[in-house]
């Protein structure tokens, strides 16, 4: 059950980072972060209160608020890397925030077996491949790999932090809500002092309308980002964290994939064949 978890983890966040980065080349990406997680927190309100998950208030949501101010920095960095670059590029590249909770696993004692561990391999391997990789170029370039790395350390925390935030599935939702709380004061005081400073907060043509119509758009990158966090909180508490935290990091392969189905990105040879490691890794990871 935790490989399946991973999994759909891999699914929503890939899908959710390929909705992120086509909107943030048409709306600042700021405004992408706090308006899909103002969706978010009003949805997962209304999940709190028709749970009564509110009785599960206690000092583990310090977590979560630590995930929730970390999170709109990881998001910002890691959508604008996405619109610098080439999806199929960074998007694999952030997915070395894995060893963020795979080192604190490691430490909390877990111990994979063998085939786990050669399986954790070929997965990275195969995730850091599906992404070309392609690391010369112009200064533009290089800018979007530092802010891919910015946003991988900070993926890695959130999946360490989210998974000791709760103990109980209603306990999840509190834990969820109050980090997406903390996600949009965050990421709305940063929207503030921007705007402070010149930036703009919306599209310089079309303004409010383009960001009302993209709202199913923000809506879906919102959910399924807060989705994704919850079925890897509930993979690493039904299995071990070392496994759940490569099965979740897939989440590149999917995002390449639809780059290509949507975007028409031809897929390399290499990219091609990480995609097939990954999915060995996956296997080796689910039979261990």
């Amino acid at each position: 059950m935790s490989a399946l978890f991973a999994l759909a983890t891999s699914l929503l966040w890939g899908l959710a980072d390929f909705g992120g980065g086509l909107l943030t080349r048409r709306i600042p990406a700021l405004t992408v972060v706090v308006v899909s997680q103002c969706v978010a927190v009003v949805v997962l309100g209304a999940i709190v209160v028709a749970t009564g998950a509110w009785s599960e208030w206690g000092p583990q949501l310090w977590f979560a608020v630590a995930a929730g101010a970390v999170g709109p920095v990881a998001m910002l960095a890691f959508y604008r890397a996405l619109a610098l670059g080439p999806m199929g590029v960074v998007s694999p590249l952030g997915s070395i925030g894995v060893l963020v909770p795979v080192g604190v696993g490691l430490l909390l004692g877990e111990r994979p077996g063998l085939l786990q561990y050669g399986g954790i391999a070929v997965a990275v391997v195969g995730v850091l491949l599906a992404g070309g990789p392609e690391l010369r170029g112009a200064p533009v370039q290089r800018q979007a790999i530092l802010l891919t790395f910015v946003a991988a350390f900070g993926f890695g925390a959130v999946m360490a932090l989210i998974a000791e935030a709760s103990t109980t599935v209603t306990g999840l939702f509190l834990a969820l809500f109050v980090q997406r709380v903390t996600n949009v004061v965050a990421g709305g005081s940063a929207l503030w002092l921007s705007v402070r400073r010149g930036a703009r907060a919306l599209p310089e043509e079309g303004g409010f309308r383009v960001v009302w119509a993209a709202l199913p758009a923000l809506a879906f990158v919102g959910l399924a980002d807060v989705a994704a966090n919850g079925t890897y909180a509930m993979a690493a508490r039904t299995g071990p964290v070392t496994v759940a935290a490569v099965l979740a990091s897939l989440y590149p392969v999917v995002t390449a994939l639809a780059a290509r189905g949507v975007l028409k990105e031809q897929l390399r040879t290499v990219q091609a064949a990480g995609a097939g490691l990954a999915l060995l890794g996956t296997v080796l990871l689910a039979g261990g």
